[in-house]
């Protein structure tokens, strides 16, 4: 089970970098999105993947069973969650502010620093 995992954050990974390198900014936002849930499966496959004994100790017992699921890393999953999905919100209307003001989603087109008119500064002295 682990090794299919492994897969599939690997591919989740080059998904990711193929769409962030993008010069749309929707595409390059969806691979953010993607990069995050990739971060988020390595972390929970990291923590093992067996049918184990739940992360409570018993009554009258000092330290956890053998085999008990390591709750350290589900609980940084939830918490990477909730920022991850946050920063996904601050992303999206951020984005489409830029949109609105400059009219398109092209990173090309939205130099507006650099107006396409004017000649370009010197390369050298």
């Amino acid at each position: 089970m682990e090794v299919i995992f492994s897969l599939v954050v690997g591919i989740f990974f080059a998904a990711a970098v193929y769409l962030m390198l993008s010069k749309k900014i929707v595409r390059i936002l969806l691979g953010i999105v993607l990069l995050g849930n990739a971060v988020n499966m390595l972390i929970f496959t990291a923590g093992r993947l067996t049918p184990s004994i739940p992360p409570i100790i018993p009554g009258g017992v000092d330290v956890l069973p053998a085999g008990t699921a390591n709750p350290l890393p589900q609980a940084l999953i939830l918490t990477a969650i909730v920022i991850s999905f946050s920063f996904f919100c601050f992303l999206l209307v951020l984005t489409y502010r830029a949109y609105q003001d400059l009219g398109t989603d092209d990173t090309d087109e939205m130099r507006v620093a650099e107006p396409k008119d004017e000649p370009l500064p010197p390369t050298g002295y």
